[in-house]
């Protein structure tokens, strides 16, 4: 089965395509460049970018993996969550095209997606394991007995990591995006020079809370003796990173005792940050534990994470279910969408 991945979610314009054997071929366009003028994502301007990307993308990823359009057999496309506009971008294409081909359309939740992107690195993760799911939006511990069957463990109360990441950007006058800029300044600062807020981290559950954080940084630099010193700065990055990793550490050490799991995925786009990689790998391993990561380009958005979780939806349907997603004329979006229920569709 060949099946076509399309994301369009945000700020970036994926597509991909995927079979049995494995993953053919992706493409990216990111909308970075677009959006650093404004500081942060301008929805309209990334629906508008969407709809001239999408096409082209298609084609770019037919023409690697040697296919044509009549090949594909499903088109897989996040339906959820994200910027309602710009799923409705996506979708349109997908259903377009679907009806076009005659061909059936799957509707994918982004952190289905993401949480199935490990699965594409070598060696794989097996079924059951525990997820840590950090992003720009979301920062849950999820257990994953099987392909649809999610437990929701904990959560932020608030801020999702990667938006603590974002603001503390904003807050030390870095370009956007915020969280490679934060985590390069970190690099140049010292361990310890300055502590910040761990907000909930001695708390005896999984959820976790960055608002605290966020503040404890903005309180630093009001009080900072001068505010532009570049070692004050990096030291200030270094701290937010620190205060970060130790708080997500903490909680994943915490669901590792609390439900007897030793096989760990993290996903999402703060997954590609080094400093959470390298402590991350470091205490799970210290506890006789397995971890996985995304190969690097597929932490952010992508459309090989929708064709996979799409591939994977589709061979759990029943012949009867595939048909009645052909038959279907109407299509939506789902701009909220709880990964819980992604297993109830």
């Amino acid at each position: 089965m060949l099946v076509l991945g399309l994301e369009s979610s945000c700020d970036e314009t994926g597509a991909a395509l995927i079979s049995e054997e494995g993953l053919l071929a992706d493409a990216l366009h990111s909308q970075i460049d677009m959006h650093r003028a404004y500081g942060g994502v301008v929805p309209e301007l990334a629906s508008r970018d969407h709809i001239r990307r999408a096409v082209r993308l298609i084609d770019e990823v037919l023409e690697r993996a040697g296919r044509r359009r009549e090949d594909i057999d499903a088109i897989a496309v996040t339906e959820g969550p994200g910027l309602a506009g710009a799923l409705l971008v996506g979708a349109s294409v997908a259903h377009a095209a679907g009806w076009a081909l005659g061909i059936p359309v799957i509707g994918v939740h982004h952190l289905e997606g993401h949480l199935l992107a490990a699965r594409l690195a070598d060696p794989a993760p097996e079924f059951p394991f525990l997820a840590l799911l950090v992003s720009g939006g979301h920062t849950q511990i999820m257990r994953v007995e099987s392909f649809g069957r999610y437990e929701l463990l904990g959560e932020t109360l608030d801020d999702a990591a990667g938006e603590a990441f974002d603001k503390t950007a904003q807050l030390l006058g870095l370009p956007y995006p915020g969280g490679p800029a934060v985590s390069e300044l970190a690099e140049k600062g010292r361990s310890g020079a300055i502590e910040l807020a761990r907000p909930m981290i001695h708390a005896p559950n999984l959820n976790m809370s960055f608002s605290g954080l966020k503040t404890s940084v903005l309180t630093a630099v009001r009080h900072a003796p001068d505010a532009e010193d570049p070692v004050f700065r990096a030291d200030l990055a270094r701290g937010f990173v620190d205060a970060v990793v130790d708080v997500l550490a903490a909680k994943l050490i915490r669901a590792m005792k609390t439900t007897k799991m030793r096989s760990v995925v993290v996903a999402g786009g703060v997954s590609a940050n080094r400093q959470l990689r390298s402590r991350l790998t470091l205490e799970v391993r210290r506890r006789g534990g397995s971890i996985f990561f995304p190969p690097m380009r597929l932490c952010t958005d992508n459309g090989a994470m929708i064709a996979a979780a799409g591939l994977a939806r589709l061979q759990a349907m029943t012949e009867e279910e595939r048909a009645a997603l052909l038959s279907r004329r109407a299509f939506g979006v789902r701009p909220r969408w709880a990964l819980t229920d992604a297993a109830q569709g």
